[in-house]
């Protein structure tokens, strides 16, 4: 997953990245026996080689869904049925979530005896609003489904089935592929910058940010085809 948001980010003709599973789910969680080598087992012949080695352990594994955030191309998931476990750590770092009517979601860590350390615990309280509903879900370990998730805020559409799920995913994944890549790049960033400070620091970033980014040539391409009536689609924009 790391090198693979590597690439992408510094590939200039990818703009959006859409994840969806491939199989009858979209994750079934953690593999316990893969667990209980890496994580059960750490090296070292003391405690604090032991405890230092296991920290770089869920590091790494930290960073497999931070690389998503991380990348500045605008990433959309595609959640169909079950998405337990590590598969919120990975909805929760993306951009855009949706999901089929027979997908649930849960925070399952709890009932293998730990507390979730790769990311849903940070971020699944700034993607849903209530801080009474996270703890719920992360400390009861109980399923939420598509309806609850959409109405929390979870996901932002909700669809039939997974045929539907992945047309409108792509259709979406155009539409912003179309657009200026400097523009969307930027709101990302600026978006998630915001997320994590103060409103006076985010647009003090922002305006930091936009003193170079204006000057750019798809400011007045975005502009004429606007004031010709002209879809953003129909412009060509240099890669970034």
């Amino acid at each position: 997953m790391v090198d693979c948001f590597n690439e992408i980010s510094g590939d200039p003709d990818c703009r959006v990245v859409v994840v969806s599973g491939a199989g009858r789910t979209f994750t079934a969680g953690i593999d316990l026996m893969d667990m209980a080598g890496d994580v059960l087992q750490p090296q070292g012949n003391d405690t604090a080689r032991v405890s230092w080695n296991l920290r770089k352990t869920i590091v790494k594994y930290q960073e497999t869904f931070s690389v998503i955030e991380k990348c500045p191309k605008p990433v959309v998931v595609a959640v169909h049925g079950p998405c337990v476990g590590g598969g919120v750590d990975l909805i929760t770092a993306c951009d855009i979530r949706l999901c089929t009517q027979d997908a649930w979601f849960q925070v399952k860590e709890v009932d293998i005896g730990l507390a979730a350390d790769v990311g849903t615990l940070q971020r699944l309280p700034k993607v849903i609003g209530s801080r009474s509903l996270v703890n719920e879900l992360a400390l009861t370990a109980r399923r939420m489904y598509a309806d609850e998730a959409k109405s929390s805020g979870l996901v932002s559409r909700v669809f039939e089935d997974k045929d539907a799920l992945m047309s409108a995913a792509l259709e979406m994944a155009a539409e912003i592929a179309g657009r200026s890549p400097v523009a969307v790049q930027g709101t990302k960033i600026n978006l998630i910058y915001s997320r994590d400070h103060s409103v006076a620091e985010g647009l003090d970033y922002m305006a930091t940010w936009n003193m170079s980014m204006l000057q750019t040539q798809d400011v007045m391409k975005s502009a004429q085809a606007s004031m010709e009536k002209k879809s953003p689609k129909t412009i060509t924009f240099s890669k970034l």
